[in-house]
C-alpha cells in the first residue's frame, strides 16, 4: 500500500520542477530578447517557496509558489514572463536595500510601479501585455505631476512666459518628452498627494506582482555584499547595452535611462566642495606641530618656563573666494534651486569650511546675468537664503554667467579665486574656453541625462531628495 505522505511529498516535487521548468523557459525567452540581460537572469537561484505568493526575491534567489506560478501560467505564459523580468528590475534597481528610512507601503507601491513602467515600455513580443485604461491613466497623471512641480517657481504660480517668450506649457511638454520613471520620484510623489487607502489598494492591485516579505529590514546604512553585487551587474549591463548590444536595447530605451540614472554614483557634497579650498594661515593652536617633550622638559628643569610654546597659527584648507550659479531658466524648479542653496551654503557655514573673512558671489543667470549676491560672512549669507527668491526664467546659456566672472577677475574682486559651481539641469550653452580656475557642473539625477559638458569642467549628479523637505 502506497504511503500517502511520501505520495504527496512526490507530488510536491515532480510540481515544483514543473515550476522551476516554467521560469527556465521564461527565462531563455527572455534572453534571446534582451541579451545584454545575460547576467542578470542568470544570478537568481530558482527556490520552490509555499509561504510566498506566486513569486518573490532576495536578491539571492528567486522563490515562487509552484502552485500560483502554474495558475499564472495557465492564464498567459507572458505574465510569467512579466514576473520573472519584474523581480530582476527589483534586484538591478536595488528597491530591495534602499527602502530604509521610507514608508513601506508607499515604497514597495513605487518600486512595483517603477517596474511595471519599464516592462510596458518595451517593444519586445514577449512581455508585451495591452495596458489597461487605469494603468495609462496613471502613467499620464504620475507625469504630469511631475512637470507640475517640474515648471513650479518659488512663488507657486502656475503659468508665467520667460524672457524668452517660452511658456511653461512647452516647458511641460519638453519635461514630459525625457519623463524617467524611478523608484524614488515615484515615491515622493505618493507621499505629496496623500491619497485616500482605497485608491492607493486599488494601485497595488493593479501594479503588485511579487512578493516583497524577503527584502531587506535591518537598518544598515551601508552597502550590502548582494546590493553591490547587482551594482556590478547593472554597470556591465549599461557598459553591454551601450556597445555591443546597442542595436539589441534600442527597444528598450527606457530601462536603459533607468540604468543610466541608477548608475550615476553619489558623492559626499563636503568631500567635493574641498576641491575648490585654498592653504592659509589662520589664528588657532596648531597641536600637530607642538612637540609636549621639550614643553615637560622646560617646566620641569626651570619650574614655570617651557622651552617651547604652541604655535599660534595654523595652516589650513578652506574655502575663501567662491562663485556659484544658479540657472534660473524656466527648465529648473525654484524650489529645488532654493534647496541646493540652503544646502551648499549650510556646509560653507560650518565653521571648518571656510575662513572668518569670505567673499562669495552667488549669481542668478538664464540666458543673461540676474543678480549678483555678494556673501562676506555669515549673517549675510543667512539673510540671502531666508530671502531668495528667483529671478529670470528666461532661456538657458551658461556663457554670460563666465563673462561676467571673468570681469569680475579684471576688476580684482578676488583675491584667489579656487572655483565656480553652476547648479543647471544641462541643457544650456557652454563656452568654448577654458576658465582660469575650476569649473563644476551640478546635475540633478531625477532629470539627468548624459549631457557632454566641456572636457576642463568637473560633472557632478546630485540626487533631489537630498534638497527636498
Amino acid at each position: 500500500m502506497e504511503n500517502p505522505i511520501i505520495a504527496q511529498r512526490e507530488r510536491e516535487a515532480a510540481f515544483a520542477e514543473i515550476g522551476m521548468d516554467i521560469l527556465r523557459s521564461a527565462r531563455n525567452e527572455l534572453y534571446l530578447n534582451m541579451r545584454f540581460l545575460d547576467v542578470a537572469l542568470s544570478s537568481l537561484a530558482l527556490v520552490p517557496e509555499q509561504q510566498i505568493t506566486v513569486a518573490g526575491t532576495d536578491g539571492t534567489a528567486l522563490y515562487f509558489h509552484p502552485g500560483q506560478l502554474a495558475s499564472l501560467f495557465r492564464k498567459s505564459r507572458v505574465l510569467v514572463n512579466r514576473a520573472y523580468l519584474h523581480s530582476i528590475l527589483h534586484c538591478l534597481f536595488c528597491h530591495l536595500w534602499n527602502r530604509k528610512g521610507r514608508d513601506e507601503e508607499y515604497w514597495n507601491l513605487a518600486c512595483d510601479i517603477t517596474a511595471e513602467w519599464v516592462i510596458d515600455d518595451l517593444a519586445i513580443q514577449a512581455v508585451h501585455v495591452p495596458k489597461s485604461t487605469f494603468r495609462r491613466s496613471v502613467y499620464r497623471e504620475i507625469s504630469g505631476w511631475s512637470s507640475e512641480e517640474h515648471d513650479r517657481d518659488t512663488d507657486g504660480r502656475p503659468e508665467m512666459s520667460g524672457a524668452n517668450g517660452i511658456s511653461n506649457q512647452s516647458s511641460r511638454m519638453a519635461h514630459e518628452k525625457r519623463f524617467t520613471a524611478t523608484a524614488e520620484r515615484i515615491y515622493r510623489i505618493l507621499c505629496r498627494k496623500h491619497f485616500p487607502q482605497p485608491y492607493l489598494d486599488r494601485l497595488a492591485r493593479e501594479f503588485a506582482v511579487d512578493d516583497h516579505r524577503l527584502w531587506q529590514q535591518e537598518d544598515n546604512s551601508r552597502p550590502q555584499p548582494q546590493q553591490r553585487k547587482w551594482e556590478d551587474i547593472r554597470d556591465r549591463m549599461q557598459t553591454e547595452m551601450e556597445t555591443f548590444s546597442k542595436e539589441a536595447s534600442g527597444d528598450a530605451e527606457s530601462l536603459t535611462d533607468q540604468i543610466q540614472i541608477e548608475n550615476r554614483k553619489r558623492y559626499d557634497y563636503r568631500e567635493f566642495l574641498r576641491k575648490f579650498s585654498v592653504l592659509k594661515e589662520e589664528m588657532q593652536v596648531d597641536p600637530d606641530s607642538f612637540d609636549y617633550i621639550f614643553y615637560n622638559y622646560g617646566m620641569s628643569l626651570y619650574g614655570n618656563m617651557p622651552l617651547i610654546e604652541p604655535l599660534e597659527t595654523k595652516e589650513v584648507k578652506k574655502i575663501e573666494d567662491f562663485v556659484i550659479v544658479v540657472d534660473t531658466s524656466m527648465s529648473c524648479k525654484g524650489d529645488l534651486v532654493k534647496h541646493f542653496l540652503e544646502e551648499t551654503c549650510g556646509i560653507l557655514q560650518e565653521s571648518e569650511s571656510f575662513f572668518r573673512k569670505i567673499n562669495i558671489h552667488i549669481i542668478q543667470c538664464d540666458d543673461k546675468v540676474r543678480e549678483d549676491a555678494v556673501i562676506t560672512d555669515k549673517r549675510e549669507l543667512a539673510r540671502y537664503i531666508e530671502n531668495f527668491t528667483v529671478k529670470g526664467l528666461g532661456g538657458t546659456d551658461f556663457r554670460p554667467a563666465f563673462v561676467y566672472v571673468e570681469e569680475l577677475l579684471r576688476r580684482q574682486a578676488f583675491a584667489r579665486l579656487r572655483g565656480l559651481l553652476y547648479f543647471t539641469d544641462g541643457y544650456g550653452i557652454f563656452p568654448l574656453r577654458k576658465p582660469r580656475y575650476e569649473t563644476a557642473f551640478i546635475f540633478l539625477k531625477e532629470d539627468y541625462r548624459d549631457v557632454d559638458v566641456p572636457p576642463w569642467a568637473i560633472k557632478l549628479i546630485l540626487d533631489p531628495e537630498d534638497y527636498e523637505v
